[in-house]
């Protein structure tokens, strides 16, 4: 127990610049890899209910608001999950408290796809999400101890989409199980599949470089940004820096505030597409879920050109490139909203373009987090702006679904296009507080 609660300890410094290199090199592509294959199987054992839903209403008789229900509840407490295990991961080893987690989460999906009870359901689904916040924490801590400020937009948009991958296939691989075996098979496989996983990343996840006995990600790239931020807060302790570089830290409010909205719009999209198409345009089930995971393959090509272009274009800076996303939001999301066509490419289309400019947002969001706040509460922070977002999510469920309920899509989709105009509007301010904060690290 003491193992999983502490991080590793120090080893013996390695010295050989040969054995460095080659060390770094070895585990940051396997830590890659890792970090890729189990946090996209999580996505699939969080995202399964959504793509069963349709399934789920017309078998068990339950209403859009019950499904609606059972979201804000997952969001609520995976939000809150994500801010808490954030903690304990920045103090703790990442690959039993990934790998545990995943195990869990996949546990509890067969158990789920094996119910009918809505209080079942709920119980089951709030224990999911409280699981599914192990995920993201190590992830962070590992992004941020791995890869330095030069390059970590690049390595963050890589792993980000898997997400994407994970998104495009969830709706085909659901909803086709669903068609063919029910929708109990879309829980009972991805739970399988997750406790493999889970299994695997408890032996092939490692710590921070400096507890295997290398150097700091910073002194080995040489990369002067990442020393400075490596070098701030030492001596303090844990109190003091989630005080001052988390909760006391006006840069990391603004990233909340934005943050809250950009899940609004993901998830409102995410969540209710499918059924938007099939209400509003005619769609089967198969083929609205085949459009929506074009939101998917769009994020995938977002998040690795928003982290791409933030290094290129912006030398590290997000907040520009979070800027120019924003504004693309809003206007995908009305093209959607005001298209008179039911052509499967047009919608597709959509779909697309809205998944690109939302998930470079997503993506630059969490990762500006790490690096506005302290090296050792990466986790942490990321998990605090998380706990905005999934706040944000909870609300595109169930309020959402009672706006559908009462005022059609219609009210869907001025809600969703207002909550895309004011994503602009908060990042803006933040645009000159990065600026400024930057000038402040600079000598």
């Amino acid at each position: 127990m003491m193992g999983f609660l502490s991080t590793e300890q120090p080893v013996k410094p390695i010295t050989d610049k040969s054995q460095i290199d080659a060390t770094y090199q070895y585990w940051r592509l396997h830590l890659m890899l890792s970090m890729y294959v189990g946090y996209g199987v999580f996505y699939f054992t969080r995202k399964s209910l959504n793509f069963a839903m349709p399934a789920m209403l017309r078998d068990l008789g339950l209403e859009h608001s019950d499904i609606g229900f059972l979201g804000t509840l997952f969001y609520i407490t995976y939000g809150v999950s994500k801010f808490v295990s954030g903690m304990v991961s920045d103090q703790s080893k990442p690959s039993y408290f990934m790998g545990l987690g995943l195990i869990a989460t996949g546990i509890i999906n067969i158990a789920f796809g094996l119910s009918s009870s809505l209080l079942i359901f709920a119980i089951l689904w709030t224990l999911n999400a409280f699981f599914q916040g192990w995920g993201w924490p190590p992830c962070a801590k590992l992004l941020t101890t791995w890869y330095s400020r030069s390059e970590r937009g690049f390595w963050w948009s890589i792993w980000n989409t898997c997400h994407n991958l994970s998104g495009a296939l969830i709706p085909i691989v659901i909803g086709f199980t669903a068609m063919n075996w029910g929708w109990r098979y879309g829980f009972i496989l991805p739970g399988v599949f997750a406790i493999l996983v889970g299994g695997v990343l408890c032996f092939r996840m490692r710590d921070k470089p400096t507890s295997m006995g290398l150097p700091s990600v910073g002194e080995w790239r040489n990369d002067e940004l990442e020393k400075r931020h490596e070098q701030e807060g030492r001596g303090l302790n844990f109190r003091q820096i989630l005080t001052t570089y988390v909760l006391g830290n006006k840069y990391i409010w603004l990233l909340c505030s934005s943050y809250l909205l950009v899940y609004v719009v993901r998830t409102a999209i995410n969540d209710w597409g499918n059924l938007y198409l099939m209400q509003r345009h005619g769609f089967e089930l198969f083929s609205a879920n085949a459009a929506v995971s074009m939101f998917e393959i769009g994020g995938f090509l977002g998040s690795l050109f928003g982290g791409w272009g933030s290094d290129k274009f912006f030398r590290g800076n997000r907040a520009p490139m979070n800027l120019i996303f924003a504004l693309g939001i809003f206007a995908s999301v009305a093209a959607l909203w005001l298209t008179p066509l039911d052509n499967f490419i047009v919608l597709s289309g959509c779909f697309f373009s809205i998944g690109f400019f939302v998930f470079g947002p997503q993506m630059m969001i969490g990762m500006a987090a790490a690096e506005c706040s302290h090296k050792d509460v990466a986790g942490t922070a990321t998990g605090f702006v998380g706990l905005f977002g999934y706040l944000g999510a909870a609300l595109a469920s169930y309020p959402i679904a009672l706006i559908i309920e009462q005022f059609s899509w219609e009210g869907f989709f001025s809600i969703i296009t207002l909550s895309a105009a004011s994503i602009g509007l908060l990042i803006l301010p933040f645009v000159k507080a990065q600026q400024r904060a930057e000038k402040m690290r600079t000598p």
